[in-house]
């Protein structure tokens, strides 16, 4: 694979997974409530959801996916229950999506995989970002796998190590002493950016 296009590859895909997001938001709680060690296993759940999605594209099973109007409804629709249930049990619960709180969470790891598992599955967008990076990437002069297995393997570690940083970033600032309002003042910031993903999930168009 040409090594200038792999460097771009590359960089494109880091900084779209900066950009916070609802699986950036539910590490970044799980950070807060249990020690970042811990809440690796949440990290891995939203990593292993886009290898599915990368399998899916590199397949070409995602673009029968998108080519069905059903299909893409539900994973859509899905997506847009799910998110917008995050967001506004974030602004009106009083635990909200970040949870400050000194005293240990005992969550399973099981249920922390799968709640970064699951918010993952639950964005469409994820799919169709796979499905439209991977063919302007593929040389055909080379050999098809390969490349596949390169780019799959950026990805897989790129989410490890983006999604890591954002659960460290939880678990030092629950560790900071913080006013009250400053912990509502961020949950509800988290609540609306959920609910706005969800408002934008919610106006794709089948075939866009």
């Amino acid at each position: 694979m040409n090594l200038e296009l792999y460097s771009i590859f590359l960089v494109t895909t880091v900084m779209l997974i900066f950009v916070p997001g609802p699986a950036a938001i539910t590490v970044a709680a799980q950070g807060a409530s249990h020690s970042s060690n811990k809440a690796f296993l949440g990290v891995l759940g939203v990593a292993s959801a886009d290898v599915a999605f990368f399998v899916l594209s590199a397949t070409g099973i995602a673009s029968l996916i998108l080519a069905s109007n059903l299909l893409f409804s539900i994973i859509k629709w899905f997506g847009v229950v799910y998110l917008l249930y995050l967001g506004v049990t974030a602004l009106f619960s009083k635990a909200g999506v970040i949870k400050i709180n000194n005293k240990a969470a005992n969550s399973s790891r099981a249920k922390l995989f799968s709640q970064g598992l699951v918010v993952q599955f639950a964005n469409p967008k994820a799919l169709m970002y796979f499905s439209a990076l991977l063919p302007q990437f593929v040389d055909p002069n080379e050999p098809i796998l390969f490349q596949m297995f390169l780019m799959g393997s950026s990805c897989l570690f790129a989410d490890l190590i983006v999604y890591s940083f954002f659960s460290r970033m939880g678990d030092r600032l629950s560790k900071k002493k913080m006013k009250p309002w400053t912990i509502n003042l961020i949950n509800k910031a988290a609540g609306i950016t959920l609910i706005s993903t969800g408002i934008r999930m919610a106006s794709l168009e089948y075939g866009k």
